[in-house]
């Protein structure tokens, strides 16, 4: 996918060009649709939230509510790792709804994100201690985010947020010590 052509759609749809938004859901499904899926645990899981509905809805929000503000496709992608986490937190928390039960865990930060079926309260742990590592250092919460909920690389941060990748590399081994510590507490 062409930085350029996002890029420049996205500038379209700051614009207020209509068909712009029809152009550019072609252009970014295939990587939200990765993305997604790569939060639902892969596939042959049995689930009730699937990949598409993840990635419909993440767009639809990310097209009526951000897509003014919106400026390259590195900003599209961590908007999108947001939202998409912000609607997993939201399921996640239906689903401990539902079962009601069950005391705290120790719960493991990888690379994948957990099964929401099967680990919804480990989810919303996760969630927890990524909103007590915002309040300690919102830079350190932010790139977590986007790595492990935007699957966005190194390079991708550094540019989103201006720090270089080296910083990016940093930041990233110190915010998942924190986590690691305050996951296992």
């Amino acid at each position: 996918m062409a930085e350029e052509s996002v890029t420049e759609l996205l500038h379209r749809v700051r614009e207020g060009d209509g068909n712009a938004v029809n152009t550019l859901m072609p252009l970014v499904y295939t990587e939200l649709r990765r993305l997604a899926h790569s939060y639902l645990g892969g596939a042959g899981r049995d689930r009730t939230l699937q990949a598409t509905a993840l990635v419909n809805e993440a767009y639809i929000k990310l097209v009526e509510s951000e897509a003014r503000n919106i400026q390259n496709r590195t900003h599209f992608f961590a908007l999108a790792a947001r939202i998409m986490r912000q609607i997993l937190i939201d399921y996640a928390r239906a689903k401990c709804a539902q079962k009601r039960g069950g005391g705290a865990e120790k719960v493991e930060l990888r690379e994948e994100v957990v099964s929401l079926d099967q680990d919804a309260t480990q989810v919303l742990a996760i969630h927890e201690a990524l909103e007590r590592l915002a309040q300690e250092d919102a830079m350190k919460a932010r790139l977590i985010e986007m790595r492990f909920f935007g699957g966005m690389t190194a390079d991708e941060c550094a540019a989103a947020t201006g720090l270089t990748p080296a910083q990016v590399y940093r930041e990233l081994r110190l915010a998942q010590a924190w986590l690691r510590k305050e996951l296992s507490a």
